[in-house]
């Protein structure tokens, strides 16, 4: 059965959605879309430093966009500003990227598909990595759910229960570096915000609890990628686009039914 290159993509669009749902709800909430920008802007770097260094590509955008998003709340913490900050830091990241991929005349080819993803070329190996980097996520998330829960309503409310703020931004940080690193080669650099914020988005709008609005985040993101599949497939366009142009069309449809 993963010998089709359709399965292979949809189990991994599924897969990607279990990591992107819930984690998109802290990005939400947290107001941190600027956040995963900078960080997801950050991978094409670490595609270079992995091609630089024979090192997997995983691995590199992994390095790279734990290091970026290390940095980031690190600054958070000590009173940035943060809207000018994060511009800066991932836009300098994406120009630094594109630059140094260009070294590298055997990728540039191939540098749309870090941008804006190849998902129907994902191999099984690239399909099993997916869904261990997911999974670890969501287990990450599950295990410290209440925790970030408390920590994103109120610090003041987290430092009172004995929890540390800090420790939880640190979770959601390392958990958004492992989403961006299983997420490049799905919806691509320029995209992956894109995939953890409109269908959180879209699932605030029908959702009452955290929990609801979690799992129908995981829902909306599976029925994006599915969907995203089908439309590239009908009109031959480009895949990791078409996925975010559904899971637009499913937030707008969730906000028309919020209204009525």
């Amino acid at each position: 059965m993963l010998d089709d290159f359709l399965v292979r993509a949809g189990l991994a669009a599924v897969g990607l959605s279990l990591a992107t749902g819930p984690l998109g709800a802290f990005v939400v909430w947290r107001r941190m879309a600027y956040f995963g920008d900078a960080t997801a802007h950050a991978a094409v770097l670490g595609v270079a430093l992995a091609l630089a260094t024979d090192l997997p590509i995983g691995l590199g955008t992994l390095t790279v966009a734990l290091a970026m998003a290390v940095t980031v709340a690190g600054l958070s913490a000590r009173g940035w500003a943060m809207d000018t900050t994060l511009g800066v830091l991932a836009h300098s990241a994406l120009a630094f990227g594109l630059v140094a991929v260009s070294f590298f005349p055997n990728v540039r080819t191939d540098l749309s598909s870090y941008l804006f993803g190849d998902i129907l070329a994902v191999s099984r190996p690239e399909l099993a990595l997916v869904w261990l980097g997911s999974l670890a996520v969501l287990a990450l998330l599950v295990w410290r759910w209440q925790r970030l829960l408390t920590a994103t309503l109120s610090e003041d409310l987290a430092h009172a229960a004995g929890i540390d703020p800090d420790r939880e931004r640190l979770v959601l940080v390392i958990a958004l570096a492992l989403v961006v690193a299983v997420a490049l080669k799905i919806v691509g650099a320029l995209l992956i915000a894109a995939m953890l914020i409109i269908p959180a988005a879209a699932a605030r709008s029908l959702a009452r609890t955290p929990e609801a609005m979690a799992a129908a985040a995981v829902v909306v993101g599976a029925a994006s990628g599915l969907g995203g599949l089908g439309l590239s497939l009908w009109q031959d366009t480009p895949t990791g686009p078409s996925i975010i142009v559904v899971a637009a069309a499913l937030f707008a449809i969730s906000t028309v039914l919020r209204r009525a």
